[in-house]
C-alpha cells in the first residue's frame, strides 16, 4: 500500500514539474491535426475529399454482385441468397437512405474549403475543391432524392447549441423538383472551376458535371412526364411528384448537357479491339487511354478487406476456372439474354424446337447465339464460349432419344450411358445443376467488370479493376431519350446509332425505328449490370407494370418496355445422345425455370418511394410520411 501511495506521489510530482514549464500549455497536439495544418496543406486536404469520394453511397456496384438478382437481369448462384426468387414483396424500406451525417462532413469540407484558412493556396487549386465538396452534395442528393423523394436541403454544417431546444435544426422535406433544381443549379456553378481532363477518372471533372447533369435531368423529366400516369404516387405539398409541365424543361436541359458533353471532344467510345464483345467488355477493365468511362469507383490490388480491391471477379469467375473455390454467383438470366437483337436489327427469341415439335440441333452451343448484338458476348460468358483463354464447360447433360435425361449433382460428374459399359462426363464442370451454387444455373455467367488478369480470382489479391460510374455511351442514349421525348426522333436515331454500330449494326435505325419501346430496349443491353435498371423502372412508372407479381411466363416480345417479367428463366445446353443417328453428339437446349424461383417479383406503388424511418419523422415532426406506405 506504501508502495502503490510512493508511486502516485512520484507521478503527479512528474506533472508538476512538466507544468513548470512555460511553453508546456502551447505546445501542439502530436497526436491530432489542427485545421491550420490540415487547410493549408493541398496533400492532408486532398487525403480528406478523397475519403469523401470513397464513401458515395450506391445500391448496385462491384460491392455487392447480389444486388443484381434482385430484379430480372440475374439468378443468384448462392445457397444464402435463394431466397431472393422465392420472395413476392420488397420492403417499402428497401433501397433507402438518410445518411445526413455524411452531408454534414461535406458541408464541413466546403465550409472550411471556402474558409481564409486554404488563403494559402493557388487560386485554383482552392476552387477546385470547393467545387469538388460542391459535387460530392450534389451527387449525395442525387442517391437521396431518386430513393427518398424530396428531403430537406441542407447546405451548411448544423450545430446544436445545447438549449434544450432544438427545433431549430428540424427542417421539412424540399419538394422533389426543388432538389434536382439544387443539383442541377449546383453542377452548372462548379463546371468551370473543374478540369477538362479524360485523364482524370475518380474525382469531378467538367465532363463529370454535364454526363450527371444530363442523368439528372433526364430522371427529373420523365418522373414529370410519366408520373401522370401514376398520380397517387405524389403528395400534395410536391415532396413527391413533379408537375408534368417542367417535363420539357428538364428535357431541354438533360439534351444540352448530353450534347455539349459529346461534341466537347474531350471523350469518345471505346474501340481498341477488333473483336467488337471483347472490345465492349475491355471498356469495363481497360485503365489504360481509355476515352469513353468519365467517373469511376477506382481499386487497387491488395489483401486489405476494407474494399481497397474487389472482389466481383473472384464473386463470379466461372467454375471451372475458377482460382480459388468461388465463383459463378451472378447468372445472366435468359430475360436479360434474349433481349439482344438481331444485327438485321430485328428481335428473336430462342427457339429450341421446330413449330412440329422436333429438338433444332447445332454443331456448336455457341452457334445458338450467332447474329446477335455484340454487346451479348461482351455482357454475359454463353455455353460454347471461353473465358481467359479457356474452353467453358456448360451443359446440363444427356438429352436421350427416349425424353429421359443422364445428368448428375457434382461439377464433372461421370456416369455409364445406355448401351454403354465405360463411365463417360454427363454434365458440365460449369453446371447448370439445379440447386448447385456457383454453377450457371441460368445456362450463363457473367462476362462484364470481369477481370482477365492472373490473380484478380484469388481471395489473397482479388481485382483492382475499377467500378465505372458514368461513361460516354449512356450520354449519348440520353440524348436519344432527350430528343426522343422533345419530338425529334430523327435526331435521336444519329445518337442510338453511334451506340449500336459499335456493337455491329450496319443498317442505322431511321426515325420511324424510334420508339419509347425503343429506347428503354437499348439502356436495358447496353446498361446491364451497370446500377441503371431499378431507377430506370421508377422514373418511368414501369416498376409496378413490369414486376406485377404474376407469376409470369417468360415473353415473347422482349422487345417491348412493359412486358411482365417477374421470374428468372434459364436456356440449359444438353448434348443428343442416340447412337448411329446423325444428330448424335449434336446440341440441344431447352428453356428452364431454376427450381430456386418460386416467387414472383411484386413492385408495389408504395416501392416508388422507400419509407422514411419513424425515429426519423418522431425526432423531425415536420418530416412528412412518403404515400402507399
Amino acid at each position: 500500500m506504501k508502495n502503490k501511495i510512493l508511486y502516485i506521489l512520484i507521478i503527479l510530482l512528474a506533472f508538476s514539474w512538466g507544468c513548470n514549464d512555460e511553453d508546456f500549455l502551447d505546445r501542439e497536439p502530436t497526436d491530432i491535426l489542427l485545421d491550420n495544418q490540415v487547410w493549408g496543406d493541398q496533400a492532408l486536404i486532398l487525403s480528406v475529399v478523397s475519403d469523401l469520394y470513397f464513401r458515395i453511397p450506391e445500391y448496385q456496384s462491384a460491392e455487392g454482385w447480389w444486388s443484381f438478382a434482385d430484379f430480372d437481369e440475374a439468378f443468384a448462384s448462392n445457397f444464402d441468397d435463394y431466397w431472393r426468387h422465392k420472395n413476392n414483396d420488397w420492403g417499402y424500406g428497401e433501397w433507402s437512405l438518410w445518411n445526413y451525417d455524411y452531408i454534414r462532413e461535406i458541408n464541413l469540407f466546403i465550409q472550411k474549403a471556402e474558409s481564409d484558412l486554404t488563403n494559402e493556396l493557388d487560386p485554383a487549386v482552392k476552387a477546385r475543391f470547393i467545387a469538388e465538396g460542391r459535387f460530392l452534395r450534389a451527387n449525395a442528393y442525387f442517391e437521396l432524392v431518386k430513393r427518398m423523394g424530396g428531403v430537406p436541403l441542407i447546405l451548411e454544417p448544423l450545430e446544436y447549441d445545447f438549449s434544450g431546444d432544438a427545433s431549430y435544426l428540424q427542417h421539412p422535406r424540399a419538394k422533389e423538383a426543388e432538389v434536382y433544381d439544387f443539383i442541377l443549379s449546383e453542377l452548372d456553378a462548379i463546371k468551370g472551376d473543374l478540369p477538362n481532363d479524360v485523364n482524370i477518372k475518380s474525382r469531378a471533372t467538367q465532363g463529370l458535371a454535364l454526363a450527371m447533369k444530363a442523368r439528372v435531368a433526364i430522371y427529373a423529366a420523365s418522373i414529370a412526364k410519366y408520373g401522370a400516369t401514376t398520380p397517387n404516387v405524389s403528395l400534395p405539398g410536391g415532396e413527391v411528384g413533379i408537375a408534368a409541365n417542367l417535363a420539357e424543361g428538364y428535357y431541354n436541359q438533360a439534351l444540352t448537357a448530353a450534347k455539349e458533353l459529346i461534341n466537347s471532344g474531350t471523350y469518345s467510345l471505346y474501340n481498341k479491339k477488333e473483336d467488337l464483345s471483347e472490345n465492349f467488355a475491355n471498356i469495363f477493365i481497360d485503365k489504360a487511354n481509355n476515352s469513353e468511362v468519365i467517373f469511376v469507383r477506382d481499386y487497387v490490388q491488395s489483401e486489405r478487406w476494407d474494399g481497397r480491391a474487389n472482389q466481383w471477379t473472384l464473386w463470379n469467375q466461372p467454375w471451372s476456372g475458377a482460382e480459388d473455390l468461388e465463383g459463378g454467383r451472378t447468372n445472366p438470366s435468359l430475360n436479360l439474354v434474349q433481349s439482344f437483337e438481331m444485327l438485321d436489327n430485328s428481335f428473336a427469341t430462342f427457339q429450341t424446337t421446330t413449330e412440329e415439335g422436333d429438338y433444332i440441333f447445332f454443331d456448336d452451343p455457341i452457334d445458338m447465339f450467332a447474329g446477335r448484338d455484340a454487346r451479348l458476348a461482351g455482357t454475359v460468358i454463353l455455353p460454347g464460349s471461353k473465358f481467359k483463354g479457356k474452353d467453358l464447360d456448360i451443359w446440363a447433360g444427356y438429352q436421350l432419344a427416349d425424353g429421359s435425361i443422364v445428368t448428375g449433382d457434382e461439377f464433372g460428374q461421370r456416369k455409364v450411358l445406355p448401351g454403354s459399359e465405360t463411365p463417360v462426363q454427363v454434365v458440365g464442370f460449369d453446371g447448370p445443376i439445379d440447386g448447385r451454387q456457383f454453377s450457371a444455373q441460368s445456362g450463363f455467367y457473367v462476362r462484364k467488370h470481369m477481370d482477365v488478369n492472373t490473380g484478380s480470382g484469388q481471395r489473397g489479391l482479388k481485382s483492382d479493376r475499377w467500378w465505372v460510374r458514368y461513361r460516354l455511351a449512356e450520354t449519348y442514349l440520353i440524348a436519344a431519350e432527350a430528343a426522343f421525348e422533345l419530338g425529334n426522333a430523327g435526331e435521336a436515331a444519329g445518337y442510338m446509332n453511334t451506340v449500336r454500330s459499335r456493337a455491329g449494326f450496319t443498317t442505322d435505325l431511321t426515325a420511324v425505328d424510334v420508339t419509347f419501346d425503343r429506347i428503354v430496349h437499348e439502356r436495358r443491353v447496353e446498361l446491364a449490370f451497370e446500377g441503371h435498371q431499378l431507377w430506370d423502372m421508377k422514373r418511368w412508372r414501369l416498376a409496378h407494370i413490369v414486376f406485377n407479381g404474376e407469376q409470369a411466363d417468360l415473353t415473347d416480345k422482349p422487345w417491348k418496355a412493359d412486358e411482365v417479367s417477374t421470374r428468372v428463366f434459364g436456356l440449359w445446353p444438353y448434348k443428343y445422345y442416340e447412337p448411329e443417328n446423325p444428330n448424335d453428339g449434336k446440341w440441344i437446349f431447352k428453356q428452364v425455370l431454376p427450381g430456386q424461383v418460386t416467387g414472383a417479383d411484386r413492385f408495389r406503388l408504395g416501392n416508388y418511394y422507400s419509407f422514411i424511418n419513424d425515429d426519423i419523422r418522431n425526432n423531425n415532426p415536420q418530416i412528412v410520411k412518403n404515400p402507399n406506405q
